[in-house]
């Protein structure tokens, strides 16, 4: 397979709550108001040690999206995914950003997150950004 090479990342960090691999720092926030499947969830200008899953187009709130799922490459979990195109104007923003949701990682600050009861059907996406 291959050495695994792991990204050290400096500031406040979210990590994967399976393995604590860090995958992004909070300055790289871009909104904290997306939702997801599970809950809440935030939407990063860049991310680090993940990998990217198969393209597929998914219907969301927002309209429809070409995402790749994203996965921890230190354990394999799921942890979001990333927008490759966005299909409506107005989303074009989302476009090589990231949705990492918040029951998947700890918060800088070692806190961890829990998935809501409140699950959104139709897809997932951010309520406004």
């Amino acid at each position: 397979m291959g050495r695994l090479f792991v990204v050290h990342l400096e500031g406040r960090i979210y990590s994967c709550k399976h393995c604590r691999t860090p995958l992004a720092v909070s300055q790289d926030i871009v909104s904290k108001a997306f939702h997801s499947r599970h809950g809440k969830a935030y939407l990063f200008r860049k991310v680090a040690n993940v990998s990217v899953g198969e393209k597929e187009d998914r219907p969301m709130i927002t309209g429809m999206h070409t995402v790749a799922d994203i996965f921890c490459v230190g354990c394999g979990s799921v942890v979001g995914w990333t927008y490759i195109t966005a299909h409506e104007k107005s989303q074009k923003y989302k476009e090589g950003k990231s949705v990492i949701e918040r029951f998947k990682v700890l918060g800088p600050d070692g806190s961890n997150y829990w998935a809501s009861h409140e699950a959104h059907v139709g897809g997932s996406d951010a309520d406004d950004a």
